[in-house]
C-alpha cells in the first residue's frame, strides 16, 4: 500500500516533495499514516513571493478587513473540526478533550483577534502613544507609530501544538498585514498541513499570505532578510541555534523564542490539608499532570507545599491520579491517551529516571493495565509523582524537565525558601497560587512575576471561572524570561507589536493630523 506523501504550500503553490519523505506514525497502534518531507522545494522563490507578492496584498488591507478575513477562516475550519479530531487521535495520541485544547483553542484564538481587529477599523497604521512636543513651540511634535513589517513571519513550531501553535501566532500576524510561513514539527505536521490545506482551498487569503512546509527545516532560516520575523517553540539546545544563526546573528531578523521550563505550583503556608485552597492545588496538579499526557510546555513540573501538608498532599494527589485511566483515546473509557512518539516516550522514561537520582517515588501508574492498548507497541506511559523532602538539596529537579506526565512534589519550610526555589527554575512560562488570601496572592504575584511570563492565582472565589494553570488564553501574555525562552505572544493587541516596526515621526501638528487620519491609536 502507497502511503500518501503530504503536499507543501509555498509560493502560491502546491507542491508535492520528490523521494519517499519522512513517516507519521499512530502513537498508539505503530501504524503509519502520512508522510512529509520538501525535498525539491525551491525555497528562495517561495520566500521571495510570499514577502513580495503575500505581504504587499494584505498591506493593502485595512485592520478592520483583515480581521475579517480572520473570521471566515474561522467558519472554515468549524465547519471541518470532525476531521481535525480523527488526525489529532490518530497522529497525536489524545482524547477527544485533550484534541479540544488544541484544535478548539486554536480556532478561539482565531476569533479573538477577528473581534479585535474589527474595532480598529479602516486604519492602515497603528498609534503608539500620544503626541509629545519636541520644545517650547507646541507647533513641532513627535508621534510614534506602529506599521506592518515588510517581510515574512517564519514560524518553527513544536509537536505539541499543531493546531493552537499555528494559530495563536497566525492570527495577529495575518491581523497585522505580514504573511505566514509555518514549519510544523514532523511528528505531528499532518493537523496543521491539512488545517493549511482547508483555508487555501477556501480561497479566503490572497496568494503567499499563508504557507505550510513539512518535513526538514534545513534551509529555511537562511532564508530570512531583515524585515523577516522568525518566531519558534520548542527546546533550549535548537532556540540557541536559531539564535546563532547568521539571519538573527548578522542580519538582525527579529526573533522570538517560546523554550519550556519548570513551570511551578505554590501553596499558602497558611493553607491546611481540609482547606479549599489545598484542594484546588490537588486538582490542578492532577489536571496539569493528565492533560495531553503533560504535553503542554505550561504544565506543572514542581509542586512546593509546605512541609506539614507534604504527605497529606502526596496522598491526595496519588489517590485521583490512580483514578486516571491510560491507553487508547479511542476506547471511551480511556482519560488520558499516549505520548506523540515512541521517541518521546523513551525520553520520558530516561527523564524519570535522571530525576529518581534526587527524589522519591510517590506514585507509580505504571502497575495499571492499558485500556485497548499494547505497552509495547503504544507509546504511553502513566502518570508518575515524585516526590523530594529537600528541595533546597536537589540540582536536577530544578534543571530537568520531563516531558510529559510528570511532576515533582517539594516541602518548603518558609515562604522565602519557597519564593528561592521556585527562582531556580531560572524563569518559566507560568507559575500559580492557591490561596484564600488576597494580600498573599497579591505578595506571590510581586515576588514571581519577574521570573514568569504568567502568574495565575487560584483562589476559591474564582474557583469555578479560572481558566486553569496551563491554559493559554488569547488576553494574556504567553511567554517568560530566561529558560523559558525571554519571548513574548498573545496579551490581546500586545502580539501585533511583534509584526510591527515602531518610528518617531517629527513633524507639524497639520502634519500628524494628516498622519492620524489613517491610522488608530493601539490601547490594549
Amino acid at each position: 500500500m502507497t502511503t500518501t506523501l503530504l503536499p507543501n504550500h509555498l509560493g502560491g503553490q502546491w507542491h508535492t516533495a520528490t523521494g519517499t519523505g519522512t513517516p507519521l506514525f499512530d502513537p498508539i497502534l505503530g501504524t503509519e499514516l502520512v508522510r512529509v518531507g520538501n525535498a525539491g522545494l525551491d525555497l528562495e522563490a517561495g520566500f521571495r513571493f510570499t514577502r513580495e507578492q503575500g505581504g504587499k496584498a494584505l498591506r493593502a488591507l485595512t485592520y478592520g478587513q483583515r480581521a475579517a478575513l480572520l473570521a471566515v477562516i474561522v467558519k472554515v475550519l468549524q465547519a471541518n473540526r470532525d476531521a481535525y479530531y480523527e488526525i489529532a487521535t490518530a497522529n497525536s495520541g489524545t482524547t477527544t478533550k485533550d484534541s479540544a485544547v488544541d484544535i478548539d483553542g486554536g480556532i478561539f484564538t482565531l476569533g479573538y483577534y477577528a473581534k479585535q481587529g474589527e474595532a480598529l477599523g479602516d486604519a492602515r497604521a497603528l498609534l503608539d502613544g500620544a503626541r509629545i512636543r519636541m520644545g517650547k513651540d507646541p507647533a513641532f511634535q513627535t508621534q510614534h507609530i506602529l506599521q506592518p513589517t515588510h517581510g515574512v513571519a517564519l514560524f518553527i513550531n513544536a509537536f505539541n501544538f499543531p493546531s493552537w501553535g499555528l494559530w495563536e501566532k497566525a492570527a495577529p500576524a495575518l491581523l497585522s498585514g505580514v504573511p505566514v510561513i509555518v514549519k510544523p514539527a514532523t511528528a505531528t505536521a499532518w493537523l496543521t498541513q491539512r488545517m493549511v490545506k482547508d483555508v487555501i482551498d477556501a480561497n479566503i487569503l490572497p496568494p503567499g499570505s499563508l504557507s505550510v512546509v513539512c518535513g526538514s527545516s534545513a534551509g529555511l532560516m537562511d532564508q530570512l532578510q531583515p524585515f523577516d520575523v522568525v518566531s519558534f517553540t520548542g527546546s533550549a539546545d535548537t532556540a540557541r541555534v536559531i539564535r546563532s544563526h547568521p539571519a538573527v546573528a548578522e542580519r538582525s531578523v527579529r526573533c522570538n523564542i517560546e523554550a519550556d521550563s519548570l513551570n511551578s505550583a505554590l501553596l499558602d503556608p497558611a493553607a491546611t490539608a481540609d482547606s479549599e485552597a489545598f484542594n484546588l492545588l490537588v486538582s490542578e496538579v492532577v489536571r496539569e499532570m493528565t492533560v495531553k499526557a503533560g504535553q503542554k510546555c505550561t504544565a506543572i513540573r514542581r509542586v512546593f507545599v509546605p512541609r506539614a501538608l507534604y504527605d497529606a498532599a502526596a496522598q491526595a494527589i496519588g489517590a485521583k491520579l490512580a483514578k486516571t485511566s491510560v491507553g487508547n483515546p479511542r476506547h471511551e473509557a480511556v482519560r488520558m491517551g499516549s505520548l506523540v512518539s515512541q521517541e518521546q516516550k523513551a525520553s520520558v522514561l530516561e527523564g524519570i529516571a535522571r530525576l529518581r537520582a534526587e527524589a522519591d517515588v510517590l506514585f507509580d501508574g505504571g502497575s495499571a493495565t492499558l485500556l485497548d492498548a499494547d505497552p509495547v507497541v503504544a507509546a504511553c506511559v502513566a502518570p508518575v509523582l515524585l516526590g523530594s523532602r529537600e528541595p533546597a538539596k536537589a540540582r536536577l529537579l530544578h534543571e530537568v524537565e520531563v516531558f510529559g506526565p510528570v511532576a515533582t512534589l517539594m516541602a518548603y519550610d518558609s515562604i522565602e525558601q519557597a519564593f528561592e526555589l521556585i527562582h531556580r527554575g531560572e524563569g518559566s512560562l507560568v507559575s500559580s497560587v492557591y490561596s484564600a488570601d488576597p494580600a498573599f496572592i497579591a505578595r506571590a504575584a510581586l515576588e514571581l512575576g519577574s521570573a514568569h511570563g504568567r502568574v495565575h492565582a487560584i483562589s476559591p472565589d474564582v474557583a469555578a471561572s479560572q481558566t486553569g494553570h496551563g491554559n493559554v488564553m488569547p488576553m494574556s501574555l504567553h511567554g517568560g524570561p530566561g529558560r523559558a525562552g525571554g519571548g513574548e505572544e498573545l496579551g490581546g493587541l500586545r502580539a501585533l507589536g511583534f509584526y510591527h516596526r515602531r518610528s518617531a515621526v517629527q513633524a507639524s501638528s497639520a502634519a500628524l493630523d494628516a498622519l492620524a487620519a489613517s491610522a488608530v491609536a493601539l490601547t490594549y
